[in-house]
C-alpha cells in the first residue's frame, strides 16, 4: 500500500487535499471518482517511511519565511501579479524544501486554486494564522496591507525570540564550560592524584574517597555512560515529540520558578497579537479566536483558550470569556472590555500585546540577573569541592611527615 496526497473537489464545490492509501494511483482515482469526487491531482507522498528516531521533520525557518513574505509583499506592492511573483520567488529560493513547496503552490495557482487554499493544502508547512490572513486579504481585496500587518506580527515575535535567546546564551555557555571542567577533573585529573596518594599507603579522607571513587567509576565506564546518555536522549526526544510529552513539558514550564511567568506571558502575547492581526485583516471574531488559539505554542495555555470561541459564539462578551480562562491579568481584561465597548478592539489588542512584550522583557532581565550569579556560585562550589578533595590528603600527609 502506497500513501498518496490527493487534491480533489467535492460535489458542493469545495477543494480539499487529503491523504489516501491505495495499491496504485489508478485504483485510487477509480475509488474516489466512484464516490462522486473530482480528482485534480494525485501525488505519491514523500517521506512516508522514516526511521523511528531520526525522521527529520521538514519545517520552514522563521527567518526564511519572514524574508519570503517581505519579498512577496514588495512584489505585489509593485503591481506584479501573484503568479509571476511566486515564480520569481520560487527560482530565488536556496532551500530545496521550500523551493519544492513553492513549486506545488505554483501548480495549484495555475490550476485556478486560490493562494490561501494552496498554502493551506501544503500539509501544515505554512502556519494556520498565515493562511487565514491571506484568505482575509483575498476576500477584502487588500492582500498587500493584510500581508504587511502579518509581517509586522512576525517581526515582533522574532524580536521577542531573539531577546530570549541572547539573554540565555551566556548562562548556557557558562553551564556548559563548567560541566566540561567537572568532567575533566573527575575522569582525568583526580584519578591520577588518587594513584599518587595510594603510593603512600595513607588513609584518604572521606571526601577524597567519595570523589576518587566517582571519578574512577566514570573513567572505567565512560563508554557505557555515554551510550546510556545517547539512548536516553533519543528516547526523551521521541517522547517530547509526542502529544503527551509536549503537554507534560508545557505544564512543567509554567511551574518553573521565575521562568514560568515568562512562558505564560509569551503564550498570551502570541494569542493576543494573532487575534489583533486577524481582526485587522477582516476575519470574523469567532473564526479569529479559533485560529488565534491554535497559534499558541504552549499546549497548557492553548487548551483553555480554545474554549473562548464557543463562549463568544453563544453570545458571551469577549472580555468575559477571556476572564473565564483565569489566564489573563485583570488589567488586560479591563483593556479588552474597553476596546470591545468602544469599537476599538483591534487597537486595544495591540496595546495589550505591547504590554505583555514589555513585561516579558523586564522579567527576563530580572531572571538573567539572578541566573548568572546563581550559576557562578553553584559551579564554583562544585569545583571548589573537587579541588579540596584533591589537596586535602596533601595536608594530611604533611602533618604525618612533620
Amino acid at each position: 500500500m502506497t500513501e498518496f496526497l490527493v487534491r480533489l473537489g467535492t460535489p458542493d464545490g469545495a477543494v480539499l487535499e487529503q491523504r489516501h492509501r491505495a495499491v496504485s494511483e489508478e485504483a485510487l482515482r477509480r475509488e474516489l471518482e466512484n464516490r462522486g469526487l473530482t480528482v485534480f491531482r494525485v501525488r505519491t507522498r514523500r517521506g512516508a517511511l522514516r526511521l523511528p528516531f531520526f525522521g527529520a521533520r521538514e519545517r520552514l525557518g522563521s527567518l526564511e519565511f519572514l524574508i519570503f513574505n517581505q519579498q512577496l509583499a514588495t512584489l505585489l506592492r509593485a503591481g506584479i501579479p501573484i503568479l509571476q511573483s511566486l515564480e520569481l520567488l520560487q527560482r530565488s529560493q536556496t532551500g530545496a524544501h521550500f523551493r519544492e513547496v513553492l513549486s506545488r503552490v505554483l501548480d495549484d495557482v495555475r490550476g485556478g486554486v486560490s493562494l490561501s487554499d494552496s498554502f493551506a493544502a501544503q500539509g501544515g508547512v505554512f502556519p494556520r494564522l498565515y493562511c487565514a490572513t491571506i484568505l482575509a486579504g483575498e476576500r477584502s481585496g487588500e492582500l498587500v496591507p493584510v500581508l504587511s500587518r502579518y509581517i509586522h506580527h512576525q517581526q515582533m515575535l522574532e524580536a521577542v525570540r531573539r531577546k530570549v535567546t541572547s539573554a540565555l546564551t551566556y548562562p548556557a555557555v557558562l553551564i556548559t564550560l563548567s560541566l566540561g571542567l567537572v568532567v575533566l577533573l573527575m575522569t582525568y585529573v583526580i584519578p591520577r592524584f588518587a594513584n599518587f596518594y595510594m603510593g603512600f599507603s595513607a588513609d584518604l579522607p572521606f571526601l577524597t574517597q567519595l570523589v576518587v571513587g566517582t571519578g574512577t567509576f566514570l573513567q572505567h565506564n565512560i563508554h557505557f555512560i555515554v551510550g546510556g546518555l545517547v539512548v536516553a536522549y533519543l528516547l526523551a526526544r521521541r517522547w517530547l515529540q509526542s502529544e503527551a510529552g509536549q503537554i507534560a513539558i508545557d505544564h512543567a514550564k509554567l511551574r518553573v520558578p521565575f521562568v514560568g511567568p515568562i512562558f505564560h506571558l509569551f503564550a498570551l502575547s502570541q494569542f493576543v497579537r494573532s487575534l489583533g492581526t486577524l481582526l485587522s485583516g477582516g476575519t470574523p471574531l469567532v473564526n479569529a479566536l479559533e485560529i488565534a488559539s491554535t497559534t499558541v505554542t504552549n499546549h497548557a495555555i492553548a487548551s483553555p483558550l480554545a474554549r473562548v470561541a464557543p463562549r463568544v459564539r453563544e453570545g458571551q462578551p469577549l472580555w468575559s470569556s477571556l476572564e473565564g480562562t483565569k489566564l489573563f491579568p485583570a488589567l488586560s481584561v479591563a483593556m479588552v472590555q474597553v476596546g470591545e465597548a468602544t469599537g476599538a478592539l483591534e487597537g486595544m489588542l495591540t496595546n495589550v500585546s505591547q504590554f505583555y512584550d514589555e513585561s516579558i522583557e523586564v522579567k527576563l532581565a530580572r531572571v538573567v540577573s539572578l541566573i548568572e550569579p546563581a550559576v557562578l556560585l553553584l559551579m564554583g562550589g562544585v569545583v571548589a569541592t573537587l579541588v579540596l578533595s584533591v589537596y586535602l590528603p596533601m595536608f594530611t600527609l604533611l602533618q604525618k611527615v612533620q
